[in-house]
């Protein structure tokens, strides 16, 4: 019975250790903006696992948000950005790698997503990512996307999509791979910034350091 016990109790160990052992799937963006809060998904395994082990490395410490468009989204992850002057060119930089594509999730407001060049296999860039502003969807529009992509929402897809916007014109091309859960007020203060070439910012928006919750 002792011995049963024993058993017991190094078992639930194990599995107190195993839940507290891994990085968790929430992450802090600080910018010198303010913070946004995201949260990770399980199903897009390849591009969470890249992200996090790129957190852990430290790897977008001192980098910029070097795209931002209103009514679209903001960019980040391009390792020539850190300490780049204002006249250099952005957005080509990443850690030597793509990953294959996850595409499935949707891009409703706050969506995080892997940006990626021109390629017919849609491999993501290794580092540079964006989050989703957007505007909002129509039912009209959402039926011609899902004419023309081969695609159904979900009736909660398609009610975000209504009540808080996006951008359905990026669905089935881009692998969504989070979701900003607190600090969008933060996204739309980045977005709002004066830009210049390129949809850079005049003045910078640094990713100061990227912290797991």
């Amino acid at each position: 019975m002792k011995q049963l016990l024993h058993l017991v109790l190094f078992a639930a160990t194990l599995v107190l250790f195993a839940s507290c052992g891994g990085p968790s799937n929430t992450v802090v963006i600080k910018t010198n903006k303010g913070d946004i809060t995201a949260v990770l998904f399980d199903e897009t395994p390849r591009h969470k696992e890249n992200f996090i082990k790129l957190v852990q490395e430290n790897y977008y410490d001192g980098l910029l948000f070097h795209r931002v468009m209103p009514g679209f989204m903001i960019q980040g992850g391009d390792p020539q950005s850190k300490g780049a002057p204002a006249n250099q060119p952005l957005g080509m930089g990443g850690p030597g790698y793509t990953l294959e594509e996850e595409i499935g999730q949707p891009h409703l407001r706050g969506a995080l997503a892997a940006a990626r060049t021109p390629n017919p296999q849609k491999a993501s860039s290794g580092s540079q990512f964006y989050i989703v502003t957007g505007q909002q969807q129509s039912d009209p529009t959402l039926d011609q996307y899902e004419r023309m992509k081969g695609i159904k929402y979900s009736p909660e897809q398609r009610a975000a999509y209504l009540e808080q916007g996006g951008r359905p014109d990026l669905d089935m091309d881009y692998t969504v791979f989070g979701e900003v859960i607190a600090g969008m007020e933060v996204v739309d203060a980045i977005s709002a910034v004066q830009t210049g070439n390129a949809n850079r910012p005049t003045e910078d928006v640094v990713i100061e350091t990227i912290v797991f919750k």
